[in-house]
């Protein structure tokens, strides 16, 4: 990534959120490794490391200042704690009238398990971390005793209806949306119903059809991400559905198998937004 921003034209500087910190007493408020009281231009914001709650707070802070200070912030705190939060995901999802499987986020065993007893029956649930990825922490619950303690999930049950794709083998998509554009997709087979790369799952070649990248448009816009990896599954009965929506995703297996360089697509969509900008609000 740093490679393709430089080819870009831009001055690249690695900064790590947990080296980022508040500083009343500068002229932003804000102290950056390397760039001490300066502002970048821009910020793009690759991965978000695991820590406490106050420790993630002060991170999105961090964003969030960034933001309010006129800097260009890819994604931005609001569409990374919208999707970060799979809870959120869901309702923007479901408020926006995006297609996406039924959802149901509590946080007492007792109503999680009156929840799987009512809703099993028509298929199981997919219990999923509220704050996770690349497929990890996914368990299928097919009845009461499936679901794990409530100290196992940090105290929240997020419970998705299963989709089945109707096909021998386990089949999803990823779109990866820039800016309100599919710029490059995936089709993902396993032999389990986890298609995740990380997980196992096999990347191939994929063109979405005018349908599914309208979809995905839609998924990503809102949640308001300029930069969005959508997972969408097509079930059995043909009609598209958003799984999740990734605000920071990982695109090494997607570009394995896309003729487009996304590293150097995002870097140049970035560097044309600065130029576009005026020319006072990048002075700093």
């Amino acid at each position: 990534m740093e490679a393709a921003f430089t080819a870009a034209g831009a001055r690249v500087e690695r900064i790590d959120l947990v080296d980022c910190g508040f500083d009343t007493r500068s002229p932003s408020g804000l102290s950056l490794p390397v760039l001490g009281w300066r502002l970048p231009d821009a910020v793009h914001v690759r991965t978000l490391s695991a820590g406490s709650f106050e420790a993630i707070t002060k991170r999105l802070g961090v964003l969030h200042a960034l933001t309010k200070l006129g800097v260009t912030v890819w994604n931005d705190a609001r569409a990374v704690e919208r999707c970060v939060d799979k809870s959120m995901t869901s309702f923007l999802l479901g408020h926006a009238g995006v297609p996406t499987p039924p959802t149901w986020t509590i946080e007492s065993a007792e109503a999680a398990r009156a929840l799987v007893e009512r809703e099993a029956p028509g298929g199981p649930l997919v219990l999923k971390p509220l704050f996770g990825a690349q497929g990890k922490g996914l368990r299928l619950i097919r009845q009461p005793e499936d679901l794990p303690a409530s100290d196992e999930v940090a105290g929240v049950y997020y419970l998705q209806q299963f989709q089945s794709s109707g096909t021998p083998d386990f089949t999803d998509y990823r779109l990866f949306v820039l800016r309100g554009r599919v710029i490059a997709a995936m089709m993902r087979r396993a032999a389990t119903w986890i298609t995740n790369v990380k997980q196992g799952g096999r990347p191939f070649a994929f063109t979405p059809n005018p349908k599914m990248e309208r979809l995905a448009i839609a998924a990503a816009e809102a949640v308001g991400a300029e930069i969005a990896g959508v997972d969408v599954l097509v079930t059995a009965g043909g009609a598209p559905t958003v799984l999740e929506v990734n605000s920071m995703p990982a695109w090494s297996g997607l570009q394995k198998v896309s003729s487009c360089s996304i590293a150097e697509t995002i870097a140049s969509a970035l560097v044309h937004e600065l130029v576009r900008q005026p020319a006072q609000r990048r002075a700093r």
